[in-house]
């Protein structure tokens, strides 16, 4: 597929103008052909109106149909392939191997939504037939289930240029609840966006489906996404980036005469907990396995390991054989020349703050233009750490927190001052676990993840996965970005009491033809009723 540089508004090309902006390769900072050019507000406004007529043609779908929508998309990202992850390298310097895993799990997630609409359960339909002869008063028949919000506006993620962008889990999950969606790509990737956001286009056509299912905005800095969360006819917001553009939009979303929801992933620096008995039997395989998680591409996962606690007693030879791992360590691409050098000015920060010691710092750096960053390793105080709650801040980048505490109930002090994370990791043994309940019970609170005796790093895309946490993780800690329970985003509950059986839903018709399982009368069936 050709890139010609303007926005795709529904089935049409937008128009090219005056302002324009490239995207760049991180690893060379020279500029990619072609010029993109930012959507005009006549443009936001043509696809918000092709988007709002799309919307009940689009809500009134059966899943079976929408399912279609989404494999054949699924299908035409994987034809395109090689295009996709040629442009998704030049665009964000990741390896080849992780963006074809990236575009796999895009599909993948694709898939795993289609399965579910498939299936039909998903919309939670509830039935409570009518009590005619209840005393003193009769019982009407009462039905409800899960119905589109309308169109969702999608911000693509920096970090992630295919599985957190424009075909990603936010538009996935959106469509497949029945939302139309319109993307702002992000202005780092955007000859990846426009060539997803084509297939997504092809997809939409050979289905005979309205065009205004779909439209990709783009645009250099944050002019059209504020216009496009603040318009009307936006019913919800999906967003994955930093905690200040998050509550941005958060604050946008809220403010409107109409607040709608804004789903924001803000980052997180999920702590890690290594128990007592974990690090006298593995403390070298501990080390290790840190490392790879808290440098795995780059630092620049929303689920890397940011602060680290590690009991004083014992800990010589973990801390040792980590340090020297960082050190020897070279530099490592960055996704921006703008995160890179963000990521320098916090660690020249905190060595300077002489808050935290710095432990280790990989030192063989490139000099090439591109986007670098070194790894390193701090080390603090539990009581240091607790005097300057500033330390808990996610820094984006190869480094973590190592905090050395003591007594067992102070981790659980530690573990209680924290706010909210997308995940929290313990390593221990069983008899570790088993005397820290407690802390599980705090975790619980606190985060949407909690992994034992593993690394945070990697979210499985599957039925039980939560990506999510309470504030400041999260604008919504009750919600996950990740997983089928992502699709509940864009939903709400409708009840239809005394309807004729013809005009309710097919989910909540007598005959469930689909077979689903409902709720009737507080019993879950997939029996049709009589």
């Amino acid at each position: 597929m050709d890139l010609s540089g303007v926005s795709l508004i529904g089935d049409q090309a937008g128009s090219t103008g005056q302002d324009v902006f490239r995207g760049i390769n991180p690893q060379t900072g020279a500029s990619l052909e072609p010029a993109f050019y930012p959507a005009t507000a006549t443009e936001l406004e043509q696809a918000t109106a092709l988007a709002q007529e799309a919307s009940p043609v689009f809500a009134a779908l059966d899943g079976v149909t929408r399912a279609k929508l989404l494999r054949r998309i699924a299908d035409g990202l994987t034809e395109e392939g090689a295009a996709i992850v040629e442009r998704a390298h030049l665009e964000s310097g990741l390896p080849l191997p992780r963006l074809q895993g990236e575009l796999g799990r895009t599909t993948g997630q694709l898939k795993l939504f289609a399965d579910v609409l498939e299936e039909g359960s998903w919309v939670d339909a509830r039935i409570d037939e009518a009590l005619p002869e209840r005393k003193p008063l009769p019982r009407s028949d009462i039905r409800s289930m899960l119905r589109p919000l309308g169109p969702v506006a999608v911000f693509g993620a920096s970090n992630f240029p295919l599985a957190f962008s424009v075909a990603g889990g936010d538009t996935a999950s959106a469509l497949a609840a029945g939302n139309p969606v319109i993307v702002k790509a992000h202005p780092a990737h955007p000859g990846t966006s426009e060539i997803v956001g084509q297939v997504i286009q092809k997809a939409i056509q050979e289905s005979g489906l309205p065009a205004g299912i779909f439209s990709l905005l783009f645009d250099s800095g944050i002019e059209v996404g504020v216009a496009l969360v603040k318009h009307p006819q936006i019913k919800a917001v999906a967003f994955t980036g930093s905690a200040l553009g998050g509550q941005a939009l958060m604050r946008l979303a809220a403010a409107r005469p109409e607040p709608i929801p804004c789903y924001a992933e803000m980052g997180s620096t999920n702590p890690l907990f290594i128990l007592p008995g974990a690090l006298r039997e593995r403390g070298a395989s501990l080390a290790q396995g840190l490392q790879g998680s808290f440098t795995l591409g780059s630092g620049q996962f929303c689920t890397k390991p940011g602060v680290v606690f590690v009991p004083d007693s014992g800990s010589e030879s973990f801390v040792e054989s980590l340090s020297g791992g960082v050190a020897s360590l070279g530099g490592h691409q960055m996704l921006t020349n703008g995160i890179a050098a963000k990521y320098g000015n916090a660690i020249e920060q905190r060595v300077s703050e002489g808050k935290a010691q710095l432990l280790a710092c990989a030192q063989s750096l490139p000099d090439n233009g591109g986007a670098v960053g070194a790894p390193a390793i701090f080390s603090v105080s539990l009581e240091q750490f607790m005097q300057h709650p500033e330390l808990s801040e996610e820094v984006f980048g190869p480094t973590t927190l190592l905090v050395h505490y003591g007594a067992e109930k102070d981790l659980l002090a530690a573990a209680t001052s924290l706010h909210g994370h997308l995940t929290a990791t313990i390593h221990g043994t069983d008899e570790d676990l088993a005397q820290a309940q407690e802390l599980v019970a705090v975790l619980e609170t606190k985060v949407g993840r909690i992994l034992f005796n593993g690394y945070p790093t990697g979210v499985e895309v599957c039925h039980a996965m939560v990506h999510g946490g309470p504030f400041p993780a999260t604008s919504d800690g009750r919600s996950t970005s990740v997983g089928t329970q992502a699709m509940l985003r864009f939903t709400r509950p409708v009840c239809y009491q005394d309807f004729p059986n013809e005009a309710l839903p097919g989910e909540l018709r007598r005959e469930n033809v689909s077979g689903i399982m409902r709720l009737v009368n507080g019993n879950l069936t997939r029996v049709a009723q009589s």
